[in-house]
């Protein structure tokens, strides 16, 4: 279960992200969702799909399984947790349909960046914009706006 910071952080950005992408209908952030494919299941603390992919069922309605790789997956570092058993998460979702990937260090106020068939990338100064998939591209969020959810 998510502690206090995993848990502010986690709140904070589903809430920034689907202030910018869910009034347009562009995509949707969704908090400890599980998602199966590939033949597995992770929970991700932020999963956000785009919005045609988001699984509906005969009603129209959000439906309860969702299984697909989300597009942007975002993982928050608890003390406890394998940074190891977090970026393996993030790979996987990479190999399937997830545009962009996060894995985001409280302790270490960083914030590691992963793409497909990229380099990872660390951000860790306070004034770097923090680089989101390009459905999110009004998203405008820097390391410092995010470690600072935690000061509130």
């Amino acid at each position: 279960m998510p502690q206090g910071k995993n848990s502010t952080i986690q709140g904070e950005l589903v809430t920034a992200i689907n202030t910018v992408v869910k009034p347009q209908r562009i995509a949707r952030a969704f908090p400890e969702l599980r998602c199966t494919f590939g033949g597995r299941s992770i929970v991700p603390d932020v999963a956000v799909f785009t919005w045609g992919r988001i699984p509906r069922d005969e009603n129209g309605e959000i439906a309860n399984v969702f299984q697909a790789a989300p597009d942007w997956v975002i993982e928050i570092l608890s003390p406890d947790q394998s940074q190891t058993k977090v970026i393996k998460n993030i790979l996987h979702c990479l190999e399937y349909e997830t545009q962009m990937g996060w894995l985001i260090d409280p302790e270490e106020q960083s914030i590691f960046v992963y793409l497909r068939n990229q380099q990872p990338v660390v951000l860790d100064e306070a004034e770097a914009l923090l680089p989101v998939p390009e459905f999110a591209s009004e998203l405008k969020l820097t390391v410092g706006d995010l470690f600072g959810w935690l000061l509130e």
